[in-house]
């Protein structure tokens, strides 16, 4: 597979469900795996093609189920990816958006304090604002955070679609500006 259809594969989709409310983001191969299964229809599409052997799909930009599923109170794994994600990719000290690889997770309280590795302890944090701070508390190294951590929840999910969102205007009249 050629690097481009790669890149279009990956590419965000909005997911709605039956009643066109948000449910989630996922990737377009995901997106059209759903569509030949007959699982979904597309809403909006993106303008590029992905081509089999037999076969010719416009790639989607928003799909929506065909049957409403009750989506159960989400929550998110625990992962350095969600995170990043739910922080927008912010050091939450000194405020600066950097790429994934230049970021890394910080405990608020460190473990060696009794910090646990828990939603409401883990921040994303720049190198130079984590060397700084240490194995100390923001306050003893100076530092403020941003804003308080808390879980990842359907709100904070959203937040993050609309966020992509701004990205692909396709998405603006279905995520309830």
């Amino acid at each position: 597979m050629s690097e481009g259809n790669q890149r279009i594969l990956q590419q965000p989709v909005l997911v709605l469900n039956a009643t066109y409310e948000p449910v989630n983001v996922t990737a377009a191969r995901r997106a059209i795996v759903l569509l030949l299964k007959g699982v979904a229809t597309a809403e909006e599409e993106n303008g590029g093609f992905i081509h089999a052997t037999r076969l010719s799909v416009r790639v989607p930009s928003v799909i929506r189920l065909i049957e409403f599923r009750r989506i159960p109170h989400q929550t998110r794994a625990l992962s350095r990816k969600n995170v990043l994600m739910r922080d927008r990719y912010t050091c939450q000290f000194c405020g600066r958006v950097l790429p994934a690889s230049e970021l890394t997770l910080d405990h608020v309280i460190p473990r060696s304090r009794g910090g646990h590795t828990d939603w409401d302890n883990l921040v994303a944090c720049c190198h130079a604002c984590n060397n700084l701070k240490g194995d100390r508390l923001p306050e003893e190294a100076g530092l403020k955070l941003r804003r308080p951590p808390r879980p990842f929840t359907l709100h904070t999910s959203r937040q993050i679609m609309r966020m992509l969102g701004r990205s692909d205007e396709r998405w603006r009249k279905y995520l309830f500006y």
